[in-house]
């Protein structure tokens, strides 16, 4: 019999709708998984095991009475803990935060209940998201499940690590810099950066830049597109807004249709300018641009659209995003060095710079 946390997300709802397996079953599966898996890969910073377990009682009521499901009813997830949960503590990986309990859920958490999924804590992430890496103060390191002596990347590095040890079968990540990207890639799973607007980060003001998005991580293509447009939407207040697919279209009836034949480019040199790529990396791109030629479609060499000109100007924008920080000036000396230096270079930073 094949083990709960090796069906997809999509087939966890199916078998929930057919009553097949409760949203009670689902989430004692996987709290299990987390009480014994989660200390090697370091994936969450909050387990709400009490609040999961009665949202899955509240979803497993409604199975019974026979009303009306939404898409995702009774499947578990997660938050990222950069995004607030009412109600539920939100760090934001920093010492500065740990007693934080918001009074109210950010935009995409409301989104993601409506869709009828069950919240199991919030996840691993460097403080305040600025790192590539996933390795706060406050909490073990989040670690890829597929080599333990190496890190899952960040800052969605938990969400990346939960997905990919089977804590969760998906989970909502944030991207500003490759912070899902690059958590995905280590950790083998599917991710997106999301057009801005395409997921609203409100209620809250966004970051300053419009470069953080909120996306979907999950192990298969169709999850992570049934999780995009749960998610997916503007809200009131918003200060970027994507435009709404057609009518009666979706992400998931996207990924289940034949794209055709496509024209993909590839770089011909590493992004970061200079940057040295390791030979494993090179072969993996080796061997997908042969696959992606293989299905005929047209694989072709492009520049990378950055220059190193650029990179003293995302220096100032990320110094930048720190100075927003709701910091007590009396506590500034609590920032982990990275995040303590970016503030103090954007502080120093002017006008005519930015």
């Amino acid at each position: 019999m094949t083990a709960l946390h090796d069906l997809s997300a999509l087939d966890q709802a199916a078998a929930v709708r057919r009553r097949e397996v409760s949203p009670v079953d689902l989430v004692e599966h996987y709290l299990a998984r987390i009480a014994e898996h989660d200390a090697s890969v370091g994936a969450f910073i909050t387990v709400a095991a009490d609040s999961a377990r009665e949202q899955a009682r509240v979803a497993e009521r409604a199975v019974a009475d026979g009303a009306p499901l939404p898409p995702l009813h009774g499947v578990p997830t997660a938050i990222k803990d950069l995004n607030n949960t009412a109600g539920l503590r939100t760090t934001f990986g920093s010492a500065l935060m740990t007693d934080y309990v918001p009074d109210v859920d950010d935009y995409v958490v409301v989104q993601l209940r409506a869709a009828g999924t069950i919240n199991l804590g919030k996840t691993n992430t460097p403080e305040f998201g600025f790192p590539c890496y996933t390795q706060p103060a406050i909490a073990p390191p989040a670690r890829t499940p597929w080599d333990l002596s190496r890190l899952a990347a960040g800052s969605s590095g938990g969400a990346g690590a939960a997905v990919a040890a089977g804590l969760v079968p998906f989970a909502q990540g944030s991207d500003g810099g490759g912070s899902i990207r690059s958590p995905s890639s280590v950790c083998g799973l599917f991710g997106i950066k999301t057009a801005r607007g395409r997921v609203s980060g409100g209620p809250y003001a966004g970051n300053v830049t419009g470069l953080g998005v909120i996306g979907p991580m999950a192990r298969t293509v169709r999850d992570a597109a049934a999780m995009l447009d749960a998610m997916a939407g503007p809200m009131p207040g918003d200060p970027y807004w994507a435009a709404p697919l057609p009518a009666g279209e979706s992400f998931l009836g996207h990924a289940e249709r034949d794209p055709g034949r496509l024209r993909i480019g590839r770089y011909v040199d590493p992004v970061i300018p200079g940057a040295v790529v390791d030979p494993a990396v090179q072969a993996a791109w080796e061997d997908t641009s042969r696959l992606l030629d293989s299905l005929g479609h047209d694989v072709e060499d492009i520049a990378p659209p950055l220059t190193a000109e650029l990179i003293p100007h995302f220096e100032i924008v990320w110094s930048l995003s720190a100075t927003t920080l709701p910091v007590d000036p009396a506590r500034v000396g609590e920032l982990e060095p990275l995040t303590r230096w970016l503030r103090e270079r954007g502080m120093a930073t002017s006008a005519q710079q930015a």
